[in-house]
C-alpha cells in the first residue's frame, strides 16, 4: 500500500495540525450490533458514556443486520452478474442508513454528532469495485468535525476510488476502516466491538474450556485470524501492523475497555491458541493450481492442494474431484520448535483421528483432518497444548 507520506502526515495536515487536546478513540460496531432500533439505541449510550469520560470519539459502523445480504439479493433478482460499480453504489447504502440513525440517537441523548460517508471520511481506495485497497486516508473532515466538540459516526466497508467512484472494501470492510482511521488520526486505540467480549484460546462455542485472553500480541492474533479464528479479519489485522495500531476487541454489551487489548507485538513461545478451518477442500495431486488463485491455502509435499472454497463457485462446477476437510492450527513458536511440544499435538490428534496430515510454518503448527473431525481435534488439541 502506497500512502501519501508517513502514518504522521497522512492527507492534508502537518504532525501539529493531527494532535489533538483530549485522547481519541475509535470504536467499531459491526452489523449485529445495530441490528435493530433497540441496539442502535444501545450502541449510543455506550458511545455517549465514553465521550463524557472525556473522550473524542470516533465511530465506525456496519450495516444494519443482514441488509447488505438482502441488498445483494435484491441485485441478484434483477442481473445474474451485475456490474461492479452498481453493485457498489448499491451495497454502500447499508452503512449509510445505519451511520445516519446512530448519528441521530446519539443527537437525542444530548450530544452532537456527524455522519460521514466513507468518501468524505477521505478512505480514498483503488479502482478494483467490490474489494478495493485503501491507498491513502485524508480525515480533514473528521478531524474537523472532533475539533468542534462533535462526535464522528463514519460509513463502514466504503470509500472512493482515485478516479471519483463509490468503492466497498470486500466483507468485513469495516474493521479495516477503523483500522486506517486509527492510524491517520493518531487515536489511542481502536475497539472492535461484537458480540464476542474478547480473544479466546478456542472457539468458546466449540471448547467449553477455553480461556479470554486479557492480552495477546497482534501477531500472534493475526496467526490466528489466517488459521481460521472469526473473532477479528485478517486484512484488518494486517493494517493494524503495518501502522502500529492498538486494538481492543471485546462485546457490544459490556464497557468500553473490557476486552482483550491487541498490541504490536510478536507471537511468543507460549502457545497462544487454538484455530479450525472448516471451509476448505482437498484437491487431488496433478489438479491444475491456476483457476484457484488467491484461495490457495497449502501445497503438501506429495502434491496435493488445500483450498478455501468460501469465494469460489461450487465445488461441483471445479473438473476436479474435491473432498471436504478442515484445518486445525496451534500459535505459538514453541508448538514448531519445540519437538516435544509438537509431538504432544500430534500424539493428542491420533487419539481420536487416524487419518490426519500435519506442517508448521512460522509461528502455527496445523493439522488436516476430514471435516467431520474438526470440533473433536480443536478440543483435544486445545486440552493439550493450553
Amino acid at each position: 500500500m502506497a500512502w501519501m507520506g508517513t502514518p504522521m502526515s497522512w492527507g492534508y495536515h502537518t504532525v501539529q495540525e493531527v494532535c489533538v487536546a483530549r485522547p481519541c478513540v475509535v470504536q467499531k460496531y459491526g452489523g449485529s450490533s445495530v441490528a435493530d432500533v433497540a441496539r442502535i439505541r444501545g450502541v449510543a449510550e455506550r458511545i455517549v458514556q465514553t465521550r463524557r469520560e472525556g473522550k473524542d470519539v470516533v465511530v465506525v459502523v456496519s450495516a444494519m443486520g443482514n441488509t447488505t445480504n438482502e441488498l445483494l439479493a435484491l441485485a441478484a433478482e434483477i442481473s445474474p452478474n451485475p456490474g461492479r460499480r452498481e453493485l457498489d453504489l448499491l451495497i454502500s447504502v447499508g452503512e449509510r442508513v445505519s451511520m445516519t440513525l446512530l448519528a441521530m440517537a446519539i443527537q437525542e441523548l444530548g450530544e452532537p454528532a456527524q455522519s460521514f460517508t466513507g468518501s468524505q471520511s477521505g478512505i480514498i481506495t483503488d479502482t478494483q469495485h467490490v474489494a478495493a485497497t485503501v491507498v491513502e486516508v485524508r480525515p480533514h473532515r473528521i478531524r474537523r468535525a472532533l475539533d468542534e466538540g462533535q462526535i464522528a459516526i463514519v460509513a463502514g466497508f466504503q470509500g472512493v476510488s482515485q478516479t471519483g467512484e463509490v468503492t466497498t472494501l470486500g466483507r468485513g470492510g469495516s474493521d479495516t476502516t477503523a483500522v486506517v482511521l486509527t492510524a491517520a488520526l493518531e487515536a489511542e486505540y481502536c475497539e472492535i466491538c461484537s458480540d464476542v467480549d474478547g480473544v479466546y484460546t478456542a472457539d468458546p462455542r466449540v471448547v467449553s474450556e477455553a480461556l479470554r485472553l486479557d492480552d495477546v500480541p497482534l501477531d500472534a492474533v493475526m496467526s490466528m485470524a489466517r488459521s481460521g479464528s472469526k473473532v477479528l479479519l485478517v486484512d484488518a489485522l494486517e493494517q493494524a501492523a503495518k501502522h502500529g495500531v492498538t486494538l481492543s476487541a471485546g462485546a457490544t454489551s459490556k464497557a468500553s475497555g473490557s476486552g482483550t487489548r491487541i498490541v504490536p507485538g510478536p507471537t511468543p513461545d507460549a502457545v497462544v491458541g487454538v484455530a479450525a478451518d472448516s471451509g476448505l477442500w482437498l484437491l487431488p495431486s496433478g489438479a491444475e493450481p491456476s483457476g484457484f488463485r488467491g484461495a490457495i491455502r497449502a501445497q503438501l509435499a506429495d502434491g496435493r492442494i488445500v483450498v478455501d472454497g468460501r469465494n469460489l463457485p461450487d465445488p461441483s462446477t471445479w473438473g476436479v474431484s474435491a473432498a471436504p476437510v478442515a484445518t486445525v492450527s496451534a500459535v505459538g513458536r514453541s508448538v514448531v520448535s519445540d519437538p516435544d511440544v509438537s509431538k504432544r499435538a500430534m500424539n493428542a490428534v491420533k487419539s481420536v483421528c487416524s487419518d490426519a496430515t500435519c506442517w508448521a510454518v512460522g509461528d502455527t503448527w496445523t493439522v488436516m483432518v476430514e471435516r467431520q473431525m474438526a470440533t473433536e481435534v480443536e478440543r483435544v488439541v486445545h486440552a493439550a497444548l493450553c
